[in-house]
């Protein structure tokens, strides 16, 4: 996903000379491209991630285009009131970029972790958050939010990740992308968790079950008529993230929920619990950890459903 991200910012860039790209000391080798063709519009601003978003705030004030990029949690969590105050108080076209997102770096420990900052972020007014599944949807989300020209956060995975699409989706920021439809079970994937939410639909399938499938990149803002419709549409709507199920995409739709007068479709969130990961390991056995696996998203669905 970073790699599709550098060549989409790289070729946008070319084509929109107010593009302006920051990196938190990272991704030098991977920007050699953007240097190159857009020489003079890459600042390495090192190991001070508060003052890049500072850096931001004031070239978006002064017309340029600034994206900000390096690992999630530093670029997040310890940027808060940048964020808030330079950022979205001003409501500036800055777009942060977040790479290693959710559990991608599980082997570095709970420091690279990003569990929690898509519930953070989602409360300040102004600030779009968008996770995208694969490198398909990043270019697509990219493209939106550099065109909407307001404040946004992107989070992306690492490397490696699989491919859902063929091509990168029509995409427009608050909507939904449906992948199947389904009549019993829906399944909202929000993020790189979407090709085990695909493998959940597989085996729901295989027991007889009616499975609709969506990809919701765009957390803020949420697609309302697109839940409105499964919901009333439905036996159960499922949704899965690698993010804690407080504040992020099950977090957005229950709050969602309680403000509807009536819907037919029960909620079941999947998510990280609300603790700190302690153990050092790889992401898919991060991912084994929370049940965060198609099998193990498929039998608390069929579980829940025979209750």
């Amino acid at each position: 996903m970073r790699n599709a991200f550098a060549s989409e910012i790289t070729r946008i860039a070319q084509e929109n000379h107010r593009i302006v790209l920051l990196s938190g000391d990272i991704g030098n080798r991977l920007f050699d491209d953007f240097k190159r063709l857009c020489p003079g519009r890459f600042y390495n601003c090192g190991v001070a991630e508060g003052n890049m978003i500072g850096v931001a705030a004031g070239l978006a004030a002064s017309g340029f285009l600034p994206v900000c990029y390096t690992i999630a949690p530093f670029v997040t969590y310890r940027c808060m009131e940048q964020i808030r105050v330079d950022v979205c108080y001003h409501n500036v076209p800055v777009v942060i970029v977040g790479t290693g997102a959710g559990l991608s770096y599980a082997s570095l420990g709970a420091t690279h972790h990003s569990c929690e900052e898509m519930g953070m972020l989602r409360l300040l007014p102004n600030l779009s958050v968008l996770a995208p599944a694969d490198s398909a949807e990043v270019r697509s989300c990219l493209t939106a939010v550099l065109s909407a020209e307001s404040p946004a956060y992107l989070r992306i995975g690492k490397k490696g990740e699989p491919t859902v699409h063929t091509h990168p989706p029509d995409f427009k920021l608050g909507k939904a992308i449906e992948l199947r439809r389904g009549t019993d079970v829906w399944l909202l994937g929000c993020g790189t968790i979407l090709p085990e939410v695909l493998q959940a639909a597989d085996t729901l399938t295989t027991a007889g079950l009616s499975v609709g499938v969506a990809s919701v990149p765009s957390l803020k803002p949420l697609d309302a008529s697109f839940l409105g419709r499964v919901f009333q549409n439905s036996r159960l709507v499922c949704t899965a993230e690698e993010h804690s199920t407080a504040g992020g995409l099950g977090g957005a739709v229950a709050e969602w929920l309680a403000d509807q007068r009536s819907a037919c479709a029960g909620l079941l969130r999947f998510g990280t619990a609300d603790e700190f990961l302690h153990k050092t390991c790889e992401q898919e056995e991060a991912r084994e950890y929370f049940g965060l696996t198609g099998a193990h998203m498929a039998a608390r669905v069929l579980a829940h459903l025979s209750n």
